[in-house]
């Protein structure tokens, strides 16, 4: 098969967009050129390339096409209409069966006519981010001027153009010629071939591949810090970051200046990372060291000596505006910053972070009980966890919220260690791969901030849709989800949102801000006090306690959605936990889970097995009879029960309801699990020995009571129409 290579070479490309620009490539390569098959593709990017090389069919093989057109007594307008659509004529037409039947045949279409065809249209919808248009007169967009199109088949040019007119100056014409380093090897060279390209972009001081630039990057600066028995800090995202900078990257180490070396390591590290994109270093005891890595894109005659010397000279620049807002904000304590927060918004719909502080106070105070955190101090921290937003630092990397108001909070204000350390960690978990809190406080706070974002989002109707999840609301779904798992912390989600619901709306309502649905419930009622419920105040009450009682329902299965992608993800059993949770009798996710787990297990015996298969026939028998003359939720007659297999059933439905009832309450679900297997022999017996659809009306409907009664027993344990396979 022939083998294709396309480079398209341009002005510097955005690092974040050249991954994604390679596998746009790929994709469209594969759909436009769908005739020829593309085979073994492989993508490369970096800062001023894309390409790609494949292999391809020679050509598209002839065919016979065949068109179902308009009946042959058809308006003379539908015939017409038909044969302008395939470009024919009346001649290319016959009848079939009363039908005009169109049969053309194609020939051949050779590889590279088709590619010279597809690549200009390809190449005009390209899906950058942004985009821009370059010279004069030209409507041809690309996210940087493009400078040259290589575009080889077996090394031979397939020839095209992307020019909008003819005096169009761009010059975007498809050949054979790549260019190397823009300092070390600049200029046109021809490489008609993937093997030559790729030889000679080396031989020109180019990397073509991504990550063997990564690799050479990471494998540098670690050599250059284990020589000086220091340790890189690991940074993945800026590693791929300098990767896509550099063509031909050069590890390098540079020195901070000893004045700066107690700035706190985070500041130095983000100071680095965010303006210089350098990554910070450690002594073996993870203490800050004096020292920092980056790469360079030039091979320098003097070793780098110059270029080093550069970067330390503007990483002191840096370092001193780090230091004049370090030194500045700690002139002021964070709880005399608080006032000022309420020239902050945190939504349109809802209001200031003063206003969002105010119920964070109020939630921490309420959940203190629960995870054994003082109150005050719970309520402490949630009062100073915002206030960061306001200090000069955070301004300048937002990066640090939370995490400066933990140096604060401990060096300026009370200097509590534990209220610093809440500050501090209370966004977290800010990833599936980060820490949970797990002081008191810090996971009173924490949680209140999630809980908090969750319910003023949903009240005033941000919820997430789609892929689209501008606010975070499936991290924050998850964060609680986490610190509540992780610390086997026993609460009531339902409560707790019902609480901040209304804490919202109560803001809300004063600050005549009200969401639409709600404002009806609240007019002519005059605000009592901040401490009150804004609900507890109106006539119309329970109109609106529905109205909060259902957004808390949508809310809770938003958070139950998001525990079982997780279970998904540990390769759980998710849809047990659909069933347990269906039963809308517990919102506590560590007894979900623990009853989760023991059904599952349960699930995985032979006795568990059968029982659900007799659940499913019972299920399935009701079901069927109900919408005939159901429903059957009476208590069957105990004087109607005519088989031994009736009575031992019943006996046995009346002990496993008692049993399962104090079991489920006494959280002691692998008892719970054993007296609903107990049902399964009586069960069996029951269907082998009775006869449902008996011809007495009485007896039948007696025994699709008894069935009825089966799956109501086992509801109350989870609902098992749920559970897959």
């Amino acid at each position: 098969m022939p083998a294709l290579l396309l480079e398209l070479f341009s002005e510097e490309l955005p690092a974040r967009m050249q991954q994604g620009a390679a596998e746009n490539l790929a994709r469209l390569i594969t759909e436009s050129l769908a005739p020829l098959t593309p085979q073994n593709v492989q993508t490369f990017h970096g800062p001023r390339r894309i390409a790609l090389a494949a292999t391809v069919a020679a050509q598209v093989p002839a065919a016979s096409i065949t068109e179902r057109g308009p009946r042959t007594s058809a308006p003379p307008q539908a015939l017409e209409g038909f044969l302008r659509k395939h470009a024919a004529t009346r001649g290319d037409l016959t009848d079939d069966n009363g039908h005009w039947v169109l049969t053309r045949s194609t020939q051949p279409t050779q590889a590279e006519a088709l590619i010279a065809t597809a690549l200009p249209a390809l190449l005009r919808r390209f899906p950058w981010p942004k985009s821009m248009r370059w010279g004069t007169g030209s409507q041809f967009t690309w996210v940087r001027p493009l400078r040259r199109i290589l575009c080889t088949l077996d090394g031979a040019t397939v020839p095209f153009t992307l020019a909008d007119n003819a005096d169009d100056g761009h010059g975007l014409h498809s050949g054979n010629e790549t260019e190397g380093h823009r300092f070390h090897a600049p200029g046109p060279v021809a490489t008609p071939t993937l093997a030559t390209w790729q030889a000679t972009l080396l031989a020109r001081h180019v990397i073509p591949d991504a990550p063997t630039r990564r690799q050479r990057i990471h494998d540098g600066i670690t050599a250059l810090a284990t020589a000086e028995n220091l340790v890189v800090v690991p940074d993945p995202g800026l590693l791929d970051e300098v990767a896509n900078l550099c063509e031909w990257p050069v590890p390098l180490l540079g020195s901070i200046d000893a004045a700066y070396m107690d700035l706190p390591p985070v500041v130095m590290q983000v100071s680095m990372r965010v303006n210089q994109r350098y990554f910070a270093l450690r002594h073996p005891d993870g203490t800050p060291a004096p020292r920092f890595a980056f790469a360079a894109n030039i091979e320098a005659s003097d070793g780098g000596t110059a270029i080093v010397a550069g970067n330390e000279r503007v990483l002191r620049a840096r370092f001193s505006d780090a230091r004049h807002f370090w030194d500045l904000d700690r002139q002021t304590p964070l709880a005399d910053r608080v006032p000022a927060l309420s020239g902050i918004t945190f939504h349109a719909k809802l209001g200031t972070q003063a206003a969002r502080v105010a119920r964070l106070e109020a939630l921490a105070r309420h959940i203190a009980p629960h995870t054994g955190a003082n109150p005050d101090h719970a309520a402490r921290a949630a009062r100073l966890a915002k206030a960061d937003l306001t200090t000069g630092m955070v301004g300048e990397f937002p990066e640090l919220q939370g995490v400066m108001g933990g140096y604060y909070a401990e060096q300026v204000d009370d200097k509590s260690a534990e209220v610093a350390a809440a500050v501090r960690e209370h966004y977290a978990p800010r990833g599936p791969s980060d820490p949970v809190p797990t002081a008191p406080i810090a996971m009173t706070v924490a949680l209140a901030d999630k809980l908090d974002q969750l319910a003023a989002f949903f009240t005033v109707g941000e919820m997430p849709t789609g892929s689209g999840d501008p606010y975070g609301l499936r991290r924050s779904a998850l964060g609680v989800i986490r610190i509540l798992r992780e610390n086997g912390l026993r609460l009531s989600l339902k409560s707790l949102l019902t609480d901040q619901i209304e804490r919202v709306l109560t803001q809300l309502w004063r600050d005549q801000m009200l969401p639409p649905e709600y404002e009806k419930d609240f007019v002519g009622v005059s605000y009592v006090g901040s401490e009150d419920r804004a609900l507890r105040h109106i006539p119309q009450f329970s109109e609106a306690m529905s109205r909060i009682s259902s957004a808390v329902l949508v809310l809770l299965a938003f958070v139950a959605d998001r525990l079982r992608v997780q279970l998904r993800t540990e390769g759980a059993r998710h849809d047990v936990l659909s069933a347990v949770f269906a039963t809308g009798q517990d919102d506590d996710i560590v007894r979900l889970l623990a009853r989760t787990d023991a059904i599952a297990g349960f699930l995985a015996t032979p006795d568990g097995i059968n029982l659900l298969a007799g659940a499913r026939r019972a299920a399935n028998i009701v079901r069927i009879e109900d919408k005939k003359d159901g429903p059957h939720t009476a208590p069957p007659d105990p004087t109607l029960l005519a088989e031994p297999a009736e009575h031992a059933l019943a006996t046995a439905l009346d002990h496993c309801a008692s049993t399962v009832a104090s079991t489920l309450q006494a959280e002691r679900y692998t008892e719970a699990m054993a007296a609903l297997a107990a049902l399964r022999p009586h069960l069996d017996t029951f269907f082998d020995q009775v006869t449902v659809n008996a011809p007495d009306p009485a007896l039948r409907l007696n025994r699709l009571r008894l069935l009825s009664r089966v799956g109501a027993t086992m509801a109350t344990v989870a609902d098992f129409s749920r559970i897959e396979g």
